[in-house]
């Protein structure tokens, strides 16, 4: 009987052990199926298919926009049809693990970010100047690319950026800390965390259409989940602050747009960018959260004052 009890409790320990394994598995590929209703155009890099889009005139000036952790490239839509209007030619892409973009299992700390913005450049053929711009995590990887290749950015936009040190939660910070155990609770919670955080945001104003219903679409497909904790240890969990400092002796431009009320990059982190580089130039917007590239659009694309220069 005993021998009974304990063989139940180590195929039960088992089962919950590879249960968050086992929902991964069970969620859809990222193939030419789930790929059927893309926008854009697709190119081979050298982690795998890599989703773009270009708006706007092919002769105008160019702006590089870059997404963030969870929401992929569509969390532009909104700007980039205001810069399109001022005669702006925008090109998104989807960070791997996200959006339309493959799935590859690798760590994802700063090089891995910046080659893939370059390799994605170079396959288009982009040379020259640009202004860049990125939201959130985007922000992290944007000032890493523009500290590494100042010469190619006219102006630097950063919405909401990550990269100040922010606070990562306790749950998520045991995550990164502790082996097996820490991946394992991050599979099993995130999805939870995830779905909470966007459906707050479903009452407010959006210049992107459905953006609530897109965000959560992800958990839907295989890899969003690990790349999500990928990025965690390798991006987010490191600071900007030797980049910013070479930015400054560059003497490269910056705009930074925060939000009043953000809870995910605090107001705070703006006063440590101040201190890291004082040439940047801040704009708070009013009552905006996290989500202040959508939420916010007018007032965000208003205050990137690309043409200002």
């Amino acid at each position: 009987m005993l021998d009974i009890i304990l063989g139940a409790c180590l195929a039960g320990v088992a089962g919950l052990a590879a249960y968050p394994k086992w929902r991964e598995y069970r969620r859809l590929p990222m193939d030419a199926a789930a790929r059927a209703d893309a926008p854009g155009e697709f190119v081979n890099l050298r982690h795998g298919t890599v989703h773009y889009r270009f708006y706007g005139p092919e002769n105008g000036p160019l702006a590089v926009c870059v997404h963030g952790l969870t929401t992929p490239s569509f969390v532009f839509e909104g700007v980039a049809d205001r810069l399109v209007a001022q005669g702006y030619r925008v090109l998104t892409y989807d960070h791997f693990g996200r959006g339309y973009s493959d799935r590859p299992s690798v760590p994802q700390g700063r090089s891995f970010f910046t080659q893939n913005l370059l390799e994605l450049l170079d396959a288009l053929g982009i040379e020259g100047q640009f202004d860049l711009v990125g939201y959130s995590m985007g922000g992290w990887v944007v000032t890493a690319f523009a500290a590494d290749h100042p010469d190619r950015i006219k102006t630097l936009v950063l919405l909401a950026p990550a990269g100040m040190g922010h606070e990562l939660g306790a749950l998520t910070k045991f995550c990164l800390r502790v082996p097996v155990v820490g991946p394992w609770l991050f599979a099993l919670g995130y999805p939870r965390q995830h779905l909470h955080g966007t459906q707050a945001e479903r009452p407010l104003p959006s210049s992107v259409p459905f953006i609530i219903d897109r965000q959560q679409r992800e958990l839907l497909y295989r890899g969003f989940i690990p790349s999500v904790l990928a990025s965690i240890r390798g991006a987010l969990s490191a600071t900007t602050e030797q980049d910013h400092n070479r930015l400054r002796d560059a003497h490269t431009r910056v705009i930074a747009v925060w939000g009043e009320c953000d809870d995910v990059i605090p107001l705070s982190c703006k006063d440590r960018l101040s201190a890291w580089n004082p040439n940047v130039t801040h704009h708070i917007m009013a009552g905006a959260g996290h989500g202040v590239t959508y939420t916010h659009t007018d007032d965000v694309v208003a205050a990137m004052d690309l043409r200002g220069r």
